[in-house]
């Protein structure tokens, strides 16, 4: 085997992958990659950095094996070195799945051996179950911080003793990209590490309410819908939001969500709201959520902002200098999502482009994306464009003055945060000088009375409306 073997291998796969993929996406992804070794069935490629080969392995992988395997055999493997950027360390890493979480196949009782799996495609009768959890969804990797202690640590009590606890059902609620499916999944993970024989499940909500339409389209399908639900030790339910106004779904995960309740199983539920600002949900399935305990996920703060950066660079591989992380988490606030979503941009224009990240590739890049979004309406932008309206004082507006102007503004600032942004009845009260939830609800429906019946007050609302949308 000469030493010119490794780069023939790779050459023959790039014709097969060159005729398959557009010449853009070809020039980007593949001609940076240099073939450095092959030992038996194994090709080792190099490519510039960890997040190069972490996009290779979501877009390409699949191609790349059926390319090598064509060329090498069905034994091919790849393996990947990844030069440090910091230096000229060379970082090995094996094409390898990240680690299955599987549920192991557990005997159940005669009477269901029969019962269809929604999971897998029909005719398939094993009851194998996936637990469809993400392994990087894991406690390892999030971050902890002021906006998620109190959930955080309700996980891994949870995940210590899974339907023992008082956290029973445990609620997670908050905005988009705050975290609440990476910590539903990540206490799936932990408890399928500690208690492998249980059975662990997580689905969607718009999932599940697909499961049970095509449950009900066949003839006793619907009763295998709910036992099978009703074996899970441990069932997670994200977005369950989503469950408003469908009457047939909300029954049927009332039945599942009352029997694994009532024997002890543990329910873990995520949604974009409070129990008590959920619309065309079900009061019994409404008390039954508050059963346990409702933990709210906020928006990152600065620290926290920081060390998530830190967590996320470090784990692709990347130094990044101080000024960077800082001035990023200065200007990316908003949710997780977004400040990671930053973070693979900054990599992406590093290794496209060849140019170190610094200072100047951070500005040039966020202002590009910030210039391009409005600003984010939030409960502290609502007062002020309120009080700049009325001309009030804000001490005044949080104060506990009866003054009816000043009742009026707050109201239309809670009926306002209410409808613009995620937060909870209680957050909105207690940002509006430490008020109860049932004030605002209270605010809330004077408001909607009296944009039907008064003209003049109608049209303060909507010039308020105008100006936080138009930023």
């Amino acid at each position: 085997m000469t030493d010119a073997k490794h780069t023939l291998v790779w050459n023959n796969c790039l014709r097969i992958v060159r005729d398959i993929i557009r010449p853009q996406s070809f020039r980007t992804w593949f001609e940076p990659i240099k073939a450095v070794k092959l030992a038996g069935s194994v090709l080792t490629i190099e490519v510039p950095s960890n997040f190069f080969r972490e996009y290779l392995e979501e877009h390409y992988i699949d191609l790349i094996g059926k390319a090598l395997k064509r060329v090498l055999g069905k034994e091919a493997k790849l393996e990947y070195n990844v030069r440090v950027v910091s230096g000229e360390e060379l970082v090995t890493y094996p094409q390898q799945p990240a680690g299955e979480i599987r549920n192991k196949s557990v005997p159940f009782p005669n009477q269901a051996l029969n019962i269809s799996n929604p999971f897998v495609i029909p005719g398939l009768q094993q009851l194998e179950i996936d637990p469809q959890l993400n392994s990087h969804y894991s406690f390892e990797n999030f971050i902890e911080g002021e906006c998620n202690r109190l959930a955080r640590s309700a996980g891994l009590n949870i995940a210590a003793n899974p339907g023992k606890g008082t956290f029973n059902p445990l609620f997670l609620y908050g905005g988009s990209g705050l975290g609440k499916t990476h910590l539903a999944q990540a206490i799936g993970i932990a408890i399928k590490r500690e208690f492998p024989e249980k059975i662990v499940l997580y689905v969607s909500a718009n999932r599940f309410m697909t499961q049970y339409m095509d449950a009900t389209t066949v003839k006793n399908k619907l009763t295998d819908f709910l036992h099978f639900y009703q074996m899970m030790d441990v069932l997670i339910i994200d977005d369950v939001h989503e469950f408003s106004g469908k009457a047939g779904t909300q029954n049927a995960f009332f039945h599942i969500f009352s029997h694994l309740h009532s024997i002890g199983k543990q329910l873990i539920l995520t949604s974009d709201k409070a129990p008590v600002d959920l619309q065309d949900l079900e009061q019994r399935l409404l008390s039954r959520f508050k059963w346990g305990l409702l933990a709210e996920l906020l928006p990152p703060d600065y620290n926290t902002r920081v060390e998530i950066l830190k967590a996320k660079s470090y784990k692709d591989g990347i130094s990044l200098p101080e000024e960077v992380i800082s001035y990023v988490a200065n200007r990316v606030s908003t949710n997780v999502r977004e400040l990671e979503g930053t973070l693979i941009s900054l990599l992406a224009h590093s290794t496209l482009t060849n140019r170190k990240i610094d200072l100047d590739l951070a500005e040039s890049l966020i202002e590009k994306l910030v210039t391009r979004n409005k600003p984010e309406i939030t409960i502290d932008r609502i007062q002020k464009i309120v009080c700049d309206y009325f001309k009030i004082d804000s001490d005044k507006f949080l104060s506990s003055s009866r003054k009816r102007e000043l009742v009026q503004a707050r109201q239309i600032a809670m009926y306002l945060s209410r409808n613009h942004t995620n937060n909870s009845l209680a957050s909105i009260g207690s940002l509006t000088g430490g008020r109860d939830h049932a004030t605002v609800l209270h605010a809330y429906n004077t408001v909607c009375d009296l944009l039907d019946t008064d003209r003049s007050f109608r049209k303060f609302v909507v010039d308020i409306e105008t100006q936080l949308k138009s930023g």
